[in-house]
C-alpha cells in the first residue's frame, strides 16, 4: 500500500462514499481487496502517509508541502483577488485565529467543535464552511501549516500543531520544490501533450499490462484529467453528482470500468449498507467483464451482490 501512494504521488480525499471514499478506492483499484485499516495504521500510527489539504502524502514528500504552505503563508493560495480577500480576512480574525492557535497549543489534539466559538448573529451560511468564520480559519490555518491534521474521529479532524504531528524536515525554495513537484507530475501521468503530440516518460515500463478488471474511482488520476483521458482512450466523461438528475447522460456516481490498458465502459455500483448488497443501477459500453470487477469489490465491502 505505501508503495503503491508513492508511485501515485498521493491520494486525494473526499467524503462521499456511494461504494467507499475515493481514497479507498483508488487503492482497490491497484491491490484489489485489501485490509482498508492498514491506510489508518499508515497515517496516524505508523507515520508513514499524512494529511495535509485534503490530499494523502508519503511522509518523505513532506519538504515539497511545506514549501507550499510557506508560499501559502507569504503570497496565499493564488494570485487573485481572492488572495487579497484571505488577507483582509486574516487581519480582521486575528483574534479568532490567536484563540485557535492558543487553544490547540494548550490543549490540542482538538476537533473543531472542541473550541468554544460563538458565530455572530448576522453570520450567513456558507455552502462549505457553513456559519460563521471558524471552520473556514482552521482550514486556512492548515493550508499556511500551521496547524495540522493529527487524526480522525470517524470524518471529522482532530487538530494540534504541527511540531507535534510531523517530523522536522529541512526547509526547501519554492522555486526548487516547483520543479520537483512538476517533473513528479509528469512521472505520474506518464504521458503528456506537447505541441499536439503525446510523449511518453523515459522512466515509463514498455512492458504488457496485466489483463485485469476494476472500476476506478472518479478522482483516479487515470481519469481525474478529464480532457486527457478522452484524448488518450477515446472516453469522455464527467461525474454527474451535481448535474440535476433530469439532465443525467448516465447516473449519480458512477465508474470507469478498466480492462487490462483500455477503459471500456461505465458502470453505477451502490452499496446499500442497510441491506449489506453492493447493487449495479446501471452500465454502458462492453460491460461483459463487469463481474469480474464487482465481485471482488464486493468480497473487500463485505457486502453480497445485489441486481
Amino acid at each position: 500500500m505505501l508503495d503503491t501512494v508513492r508511485r501515485l504521488g498521493f491520494l486525494q480525499m473526499d467524503p462521499i462514499a456511494t461504494v467507499a471514499t475515493p481514497q479507498q478506492l483508488v487503492l482497490f483499484s491497484r491491490l484489489g481487496p485489501y485490509d482498508s485499516a492498514q491506510l489508518d495504521r499508515l497515517l496516524w500510527k505508523q507515520r508513514k502517509l499524512f494529511e495535509y489539504d485534503a490530499f494523502i502524502y508519503p511522509i518523505e514528500d513532506l519538504p515539497l508541502q511545506r514549501a507550499r504552505m510557506k508560499r501559502r503563508r507569504r503570497f496565499g493560495f493564488l494570485k487573485t483577488k481572492r488572495d487579497l480577500w484571505s488577507r483582509d480576512f486574516m487581519r480582521e480574525n486575528a483574534k479568532l485565529r490567536r484563540y485557535i492557535l492558543r487553544e490547540i497549543e494548550r490543549n490540542g489534539p482538538l476537533l473543531s467543535r472542541d473550541l468554544k466559538y460563538d458565530a455572530p448573529a448576522d453570520a450567513e451560511r456558507h455552502a462549505w464552511w457553513g456559519r460563521g468564520e471558524l471552520r473556514l480559519m482552521m482550514d486556512m490555518l492548515a493550508g499556511r501549516g500551521q496547524i495540522a491534521v493529527a487524526g480522525r474521529v470517524g470524518t471529522h479532524r482532530l487538530w494540534d500543531l504541527p511540531e507535534r504531528v510531523w517530523p522536522e524536515t529541512e526547509a526547501l525554495p519554492w522555486r526548487e520544490a516547483e520543479r520537483e513537484l512538476e517533473e513528479r507530475r509528469r512521472r505520474r501521468l506518464g504521458a503528456w501533450l506537447n505541441r499536439g503530440e503525446w510523449h511518453a516518460h523515459p522512466e515509463i515500463p514498455d512492458e504488457p499490462v496485466p489483463d485485469r478488471v476494476t472500476v476506478l474511482s472518479p478522482f483516479d488520476g487515470l481519469v481525474k484529467d478529464r480532457d486527457r483521458a478522452e484524448s488518450l482512450w477515446g472516453f469522455f466523461y464527467r461525474l454527474e453528482m451535481y448535474v440535476p438528475k433530469a439532465k443525467r447522460e448516465y447516473g449519480y456516481y458512477v465508474l470507469p470500468l478498466l480492462v487490462g490498458d483500455q477503459v471500456v465502459g461505465r458502470v453505477e455500483p451502490r452499496l446499500d449498507r442497510k441491506t449489506g448488497k453492493l447493487e449495479l443501477l446501471g452500465a454502458w459500453g462492453d460491460t461483459s467483464r463487469v463481474e469480474e470487477a464487482l465481485a471482488p469489490l464486493a468480497e473487500w465491502l463485505g457486502a453480497e451482490r445485489g441486481s
